[in-house]
């Protein structure tokens, strides 16, 4: 599958060079041979060596990922694989930034005129303070982070982070880059297909890979994405423009909006929540039950909570709090999000969390990515460290606003 999908043009993508190309092809294979070859050797590294070597040195056998990361970070192999995980993340940006520089005025001009082509809204408030936990380090490594401007205008880190992205998925997000959002889409179309909302807020968009999903599974509603990086809003309204959809954009912060109280149906989020902070993430969850109507739902899509898988797992996905510039990828796993959500408003009765099977997977078994049958064989697998989703999906929290009758009484 890493051979054959590959990620489609579109008005806005960088087009790279032959020499880029090749560059950013060798990238995203060097990252596949990472994870198909280096990691699974760390499993017997660790119960045949490591895991000994603690008890020995401890007294006791390991206990948790803690325990793991202290006995592994002393082996030479794993010291090996962190490396190259670390190296193949600064190669991929590096290859990317090349060809962005190369045609950025091309870039900036194409985007205003594709803005100016479309009747979706794009608002970029003056004197807007994106939050420091974004903007204090770059993050999963990308120069720059979501929110550096360079020049007026700019949308030069929306255009690395649309190749970077695919880059770093292997191509897993599927060739828009768009699997979260598809996924979570083609879970409401398959559990919930009277559902019709007319408003949906995508939180923390960047460039909008999986906000337009919405806009082609429900046409008629009003969709808006936003997010604290102006240049990656200011890409994702061109983009969408270029891709034929009028969906709007907003520079907002996801923990604050100025959209009015209960004015959306659905608000969703996608690997939102491990970028903010502890502090940050009640707030959103406030924040998205204040914006839903009675009866609304919200669903935030990422990778699932620690307390689901096992101890080892846990170790290898807290690999990117210590080595990609994820400071809040192991704490936000440890929150627990139905207290989150109860504080917040919601019924805890009425919140879940289920998993949304890949789209991309689904497409490449010969499944429509509808089918009931086909969606459990993935949903059913175990969580498998390494795995881009780990057990084939997206872990999904989703809670629903009370209706106003149960409010009432």
């Amino acid at each position: 599958m890493l051979n054959t999908f590959q990620q489609a043009p579109h008005p806005m993508l960088p087009k790279a060079s032959h020499d880029e190309a090749a560059r950013q092809e060798f990238t995203k294979s060097f990252k596949g041979f990472i994870q198909s070859t280096l990691l699974p050797g760390l499993t017997p590294v660790y119960t045949a060596r490591v895991s000994k070597a603690f008890e020995r040195e401890t007294g006791r056998t390991p206990q948790g990922r803690r325990d793991i990361r202290q006995g592994m970070v002393k082996d030479l192999y794993f010291q090996h694989y962190a490396a190259m995980n670390r190296v193949a993340q600064e190669l991929l940006w590096e290859s990317v930034v090349v060809s962005v520089d190369r045609q950025l005025p091309e870039l900036n001009a194409r985007a205003q005129e594709l803005a100016a082509s479309t009747q979706a809204k794009l608002d970029i408030p003056e004197g807007f303070s994106p939050p420091r936990y974004v903007t204090a380090l770059d993050i999963h490594c990308m120069p720059g982070g979501y929110c550096s401007e360079i020049e007026p205008q700019d949308i030069s880190v929306g255009a690395l982070y649309d190749r970077g992205v695919y880059l770093y998925s292997m191509g897993y997000t599927g060739p828009d880059n768009d699997d979260m959002g598809r996924s979570v889409c083609n879970y409401l179309k398959r559990h919930m297909p009277d559902f019709k909302p007319r408003r949906i807020l995508d939180m923390g968009c960047t460039v909008g890979h999986s906000t337009l999903p919405y806009k082609e599974l429900f046409p008629d509603a009003e969709v808006w994405g936003i997010d604290v990086g102006g240049p990656v809003v200011r890409y994702a309204h061109a983009r969408a423009a270029g891709m034929g959809l009028e969906v709007n954009f907003a520079q907002m912060n996801a923990e604050e909006t100025s959209f009015p109280d209960d004015h959306f149906d659905l608000v969703v989020s996608h690997i939102l929540l491990h970028e903010t902070s502890g502090k940050a993430m009640p707030r959103v969850f406030a924040e998205a039950h204040r914006v839903l109507a009675p009866g609304g739902l919200m669903i935030h899509a990422d990778l699932p909570p620690f307390d689901l898988m096992d101890p080892f797992t846990q170790f290898i996905l807290d690999n990117e709090t210590w080595y990609n510039n994820e400071p809040f990828w192991g704490a936000m796993r440890e929150m627990d999000q139905f207290a989150l959500a109860e504080k917040a408003g919601f019924d805890r009765a009425a919140a879940r969390f289920d998993t949304a099977p890949m789209a991309v997977m689904e497409f490449a078994g010969g499944h429509d990515g509808y089918s009931q049958s086909a969606a459990e064989g993935v949903a059913e697998r175990e969580f498998t460290a390494g795995e881009f989703a780990p057990g084939g999906g997206w872990e999904v929290f989703i809670a629903r606003k009370a209706e106003e009758k149960a409010l009432a009484a």
